[in-house]
């Protein structure tokens, strides 16, 4: 019997915690603290814990799988790989490479990524490269790019316990960051502030000293409104407007008519609460703003993030420990997929796909002929297939069809498809669609890097075998280049591989494998080999030309979709404490599924009440878009007029209601806000006995 211990770091959320893998005889048994880690310090929350449990599990994929005559059978890698390469080179010069989308994932690391969006720009040469960023921190990268010329969190988890306020919006922190909100209650034991604005008294509100009760959309409103008594009240920082900023007299203007009485139609918050809230922020002398997708997931998302740096700005609350705009990412290398150009309009390193960059990329890259140019985000590319535009699709670990919204759409698209390739550790939802589906290695099988929600760069380490035939991402992307007949990807490691990264990722540049055998890892920029990395950004001067700030002025404009009389309700979606992204995971974790079986639609009492409707009893949800049935919570603790559903489950997939409407800059669909009706359509008991 061998018993070993292999430090890597926890595959579900953004914190990136550090965890222990307990293997014995070739099998990981189970999970031990990691004492030294300075994310989590030892401690885990319930999905870390118990983050061996899918490893093994039976529904592993461990070969290739062929569609023949409608039906998904077995087949060798060398088969599916000719029939891979063949297909997507038949779609490409039949129709034009840009009738080939791909999507790269935030669950591979990077340097599976970056050699993913490589593949698709230099082999397949399709300008169509996306990932589930797009669904969650878009408007992140869009709007603190425009003010402060990074699109990242500024400061370190630990950080947060420094600060004096803490300014809670649209996150559930305490579910869907757990670790981040133990330095919330550290701050808070100390005599921090805490205020939670969300439609929901949720896990996180009920630890917070404030509770506002915001509408869903209503951030703009409430932002400018905070800014708006800032200013009138004279308790901006004017010394770091003067030295770090330009644009405020334009914002000054903007909301000068945004009052508290004015901002209360629109949020549901009264204007007592947005006085003393925005008094409390602009006074404590370190105040830190947390976001998640309670912000971002809008038509209006880049303006919400816009409207939040200018508040930061505006106090002088960035550049300085326990501050900070703090987006807190949603799952664990979402900030590395970014960082590696996984997006239709950056290369690495966030270079712009323009004119200037593509020659630079392509002789970098030696790449036969010009690299293209900005292509479609994912909700685009399922448009386009929708109308016949789209051809064929490269899906590597992301699962449209239960996490985009308007999955009938999605869908017709897959459905819809040429040809579709499917790459997962499980024969997901998406999947079921493919016409080949490879079998990858999880995160327990393979070596490589994740760089967390803070910018921090940290080792993932091999700890057992893949199952069957299955591969590491980075092998099969491999592979599949030689096989087109492309170069360039003759690589041995994933080290070798970072090597590539850091040549062309500036933020990258002076990180090793050799530094990342500490736990504390690096975060990134890091601009030479014996530069420490930077906890904290922006403390000399943003990432602008002149290394100021730029305030973003914003006028409140209301979600795509209002409710009236056909569909009276709000929904709004999100996660649970116990499940993550699409479920595929954490439902093949017996202990965390043991907690949470299945859906269902949160409805306030009042509500509740007019409609007839009881705990636990049947409700049709339908929306402009579909139907699901799911069992009713019914509580006091979301506001009147507004449901939740979790994302989480197949079988009541809240994505089938939602909204394809799209921030103008992001192109974030505005899954956080869409008008639904409710129908009453059986009781508990009735239920129970059929």
């Amino acid at each position: 019997m061998e018993l070993r211990l292999v430090p890597t770091i926890c595959p579900y959320c953004g914190c990136g915690c550090g965890l222990n893998l307990v293997c014995m005889d070739g099998k990981v048994v189970g999970v031990e603290p990691w004492k030294r880690h300075p994310v989590n310090e030892g401690k885990l929350c319930p999905k870390g814990n118990f983050a061996h449990e899918f490893i093994h599990s039976p529904d592993r994929l461990t070969v290739p799988l062929i569609r023949k005559n409608g039906e998904l059978a077995s087949a060798t890698w060398d088969e599916a790989l000719k029939l891979v390469a063949g297909k997507l080179a038949e779609i490409r010069e039949k129709n034009g490479p840009e009738t080939i989308g791909v999507l790269a994932s935030a669950k591979a690391t990077n340097e599976e990524n970056y050699l993913l969006q490589k593949f698709a720009r230099t082999v397949l040469k399709t300008p169509h490269i996306d990932h589930c960023a797009r669904l969650c921190h878009s408007s992140t990268v869009s709007g603190l790019a425009g003010a402060f010329g990074s699109g990242a969190m500024t400061n370190s988890i630990k950080d947060i316990e420094e600060a004096k306020c803490i300014f809670i919006i649209g996150s559930n922190t305490f579910e869907a960051h757990p670790l981040i909100a133990r330095r919330i209650l550290k701050a808070r034991s100390k005599g921090a502030i805490v205020i939670v604005a969300d439609p929901r008294f949720t896990m996180t509100a009920r630890h917070a000293d404030i509770y506002a009760p915001l509408r869903s959309g209503g951030d703009v409103a409430l932002l400018n409104a905070m800014a708006h008594i800032i200013i009138a009240e004279g308790l901006e920082d004017r010394s770091f407007i003067e030295a770090r900023t330009k644009g405020f007299e334009d914002l000054k203007q903007a909301v000068a008519d945004c009052t508290p009485e004015r901002a209360e139609a629109m949020t549901g918050i009264n204007a007592s609460t947005i006085r003393e809230i925005a008094r409390i922020y602009a006074t404590s002398g370190c105040s830190a703003i947390l976001y998640s997708m309670g912000v971002t997931q809008h038509s209006t998302g880049t303006d919400n993030v816009h409207a939040i740096a200018n508040l930061a700005m505006l106090t002088g609350n960035v550049g300085k420990k326990g501050s900070g705009v703090n987006p807190l990412r949603g799952q664990n290398n979402v900030q590395g997929a970014c960082d590696m150009g996984c997006l239709p309009n950056v290369f690495p390193g966030y270079k712009p796909v323009s004119d200037q960059s593509r020659p630079e990329f392509a002789v970098t890259w030696k790449t036969a002929g010009e690299i293209p140019g900005p292509g479609l985000t994912v909700v685009e590319m399922f448009n386009a297939a929708c109308e016949g535009k789209l051809k064929a699709m490269y899906v590597v670990g992301e699962n449209p069809a239960i996490s985009d919204p308007d999955v009938s759409k999605v869908e017709q698209a897959l459905d819809g498809l040429e040809f579709l390739v499917v790459q997962d550790i499980f024969l997901t939802e998406t999947a079921k669609y493919a016409d080949v589906v490879l079998p990858a290695a999880s995160y327990a099988e393979r070596e490589g890097t994740f760089t967390n929600t803070e910018r921090r760069v940290q080792r993932i380490r091999k700890a057992v075998e893949p199952p069957g035939e299955a591969l590491p991402d980075w092998q099969i992307i491999c592979i599949l280049a030689s096989e087109m007949g492309a170069s360039g990807f003759a690589y041995e490691s994933p080290e070798q591989v970072f090597e590539e990264i850091i040549s062309v990722v500036p933020q990258y540049k002076g990180i090793n494998y050799a530094r990342l055998l500490k736990p504390e890892g690096v975060q990134w920029p890091c601009p030479g080999a014996l530069h420490p990395g930077t906890p904290v950004l922006f403390t000399d001067g943003f990432n602008q030309p002149d290394g100021k700030g730029l305030f973003m002025p914003v006028r409140y404009r209301p979600p795509a979709e209002q409710p009236d009389a056909e569909y009276p309700f709000v929904l709004t979606t999100g996660r649970m404490l116990f499940h993550y992204h699409t479920g595929s995971m954490t439902r093949r974790s017996p202990a965390l599924d043991e907690e949470v079986r299945s859906g269902f639609v949160e409805v306030s009492s009042l509500d509740a009440r007019r409609l007839g409707i009881r705990m636990d009893d049947v409700v049709r949800v339908t929306s402009r878009r579909g139907q699901i049935e799911l069992a009713s919570k019914v509580t006091d603790a979301i506001v009147k007029g507004t449901v939740f559903i979790p994302f989480h489950f197949a079988e009541t997939a809240a994505n089938r209601l939602t909204n394809t409407a799209l921030d103008p800059v992001s192109k974030m669909p505005e899954l956080k806000v869409c008008a639904v009706k409710l129908e009453r359509v059986a009781s508990a008991m009735q239920e129970a006995q059929e």
